[in-house]
């Protein structure tokens, strides 16, 4: 498998890492832990997940208690502002996997700068670091869906080691700043959702010229794509079945990264063949009543391309944490509609998403 230097951290990880987020709420806990195992035993040794993940933590437990502790890295996180409440979180976190260090652990879910200010102001990013002085946690990351340049500022500001951040052939104009950034500080990079939360590979005609010569699949290119960036340390996939953990470490066998000239070739194609999907650029912003406006295309581009509305309101209130009586704010001045690169319909959009989540109050799925 595959492996790259996480940052300054010594520790090499493999280049797919295996996201917890997405296991199969139908299986039992020893049949999930079993999908765990099996990608332990193709070569995977970085483990993601997070308290609210569902029963993921107790599954990693059950997996982690059949497998060599010294040859594999585990993540968490937590969301918390209040010190002691970071603590429990790691504290319960440990207890449900057993074990008694975390490898990478996540200052959590920063959606705005305000948010992330009052990690600092309630004391939750440095306790993070006594944590680490205690030898609870080796090393402190940060886990945001904040604009490129707004996950920069956050890396300026704290010591951080590594960073987990969403990056993907859909979204990747939304996050180099924050990938660059980090990477020129020398930082591990992670990416969640590199198949788009699945948008990806369940739309493989839709998506089929990612595929270059040596993909076998949408997969295989998407994870191509995102790893042929050279600050990218892994991409991490949340795998349901045994067959998905194979999907995506074949895609990293033989792993030739795309020259500079190729990839931009592919990002013109993404760009040219998008065909009215926000790439979140950010154009469209700032809007006159502070509507984050790429965010709310974002679940609109979700629930359109998984045919499935209901995902609109989870991947606000999951995803982006945001209240979507906020889009009544819209007055339809249609600045943004002028300035958007693709002249995407957004005020439209903006209504869809509003009558989507009347529709469906308490969403489908996680994405």
């Amino acid at each position: 498998m595959l492996k790259r230097s996480y940052g300054q951290t010594g520790k090499d990880i493999t280049a797919i890492g295996f996201g917890g987020m997405r296991f199969d709420p139908a299986m039992d806990i020893d049949a999930k832990a079993e999908v765990v195992v099996h990608a332990y035993s193709k070569g995977i040794n970085y483990f993601d997940t997070a308290p609210g993940y569902g029963d993921s933590e107790d599954v990693f437990g059950v997996a982690f208690e059949q497998m060599d502790r010294s040859q594999f890295y585990v993540s968490t996180k937590s969301n918390k502002s209040d010190p002691a409440e970071l603590r429990a979180d790691l504290e319960t976190s440990m207890k449900r996997m057993g074990v008694d260090c975390i490898d990478f652990f996540h200052i959590w879910w920063v959606v705005t700068l305000e948010d992330w200010q009052s990690r600092v102001d309630g004391g939750a990013v440095a306790e993070a670091f006594k944590m680490k002085e205690e030898g609870l946690v080796n090393h402190v990351t940060v886990s945001s869906h904040l604009h490129g340049e707004g996950i920069a500022q956050v890396l300026s500001e704290a010591p951080f080691e590594g960073v987990l951040l969403g990056y993907c052939a859909i979204n990747f104009p939304f996050r180099d700043a924050a990938v660059t950034a980090a990477g020129q500080k020398g930082l591990g990079v992670v990416t969640m959702n590199p198949l788009s939360g699945g948008v990806i590979p369940r739309n493989p005609d839709r998506f089929d010229f990612l595929r270059e010569e040596g993909d076998p699949s949408v997969v295989s290119a998407a994870l191509r794509f995102n790893l042929s960036n050279p600050y990218i340390t892994a991409a991490l996939v949340g795998c349901t079945t045994k067959q998905h953990v194979d999907e995506a470490c074949a895609a990293v066998e033989d792993f030739a990264p795309h020259d500079a000239a190729h990839v931009q070739q592919i990002r013109e194609k993404i760009e040219e063949r998008f065909d009215g999907i926000c790439t979140g650029c950010g154009y469209c912003l700032p809007c006159p009543k502070e509507l984050e406006i790429p965010k709310y295309m974002d679940a609109y581009d979700q629930g359109t391309l998984l045919d499935d509305m209901a995902v609109v309101t989870t991947r606000l209130k999951m995803h982006w944490k945001l209240p979507v009586d906020q889009v009544l704010q819209c007055t339809q001045c249609g600045q943004c509609e002028k300035k958007c690169t693709q002249h995407l319909p957004i005020t439209r959009r903006l209504e869809d998403v509003y009558q989507a989540v009347q529709d469906n109050p308490e969403g489908s799925g996680i994405v």
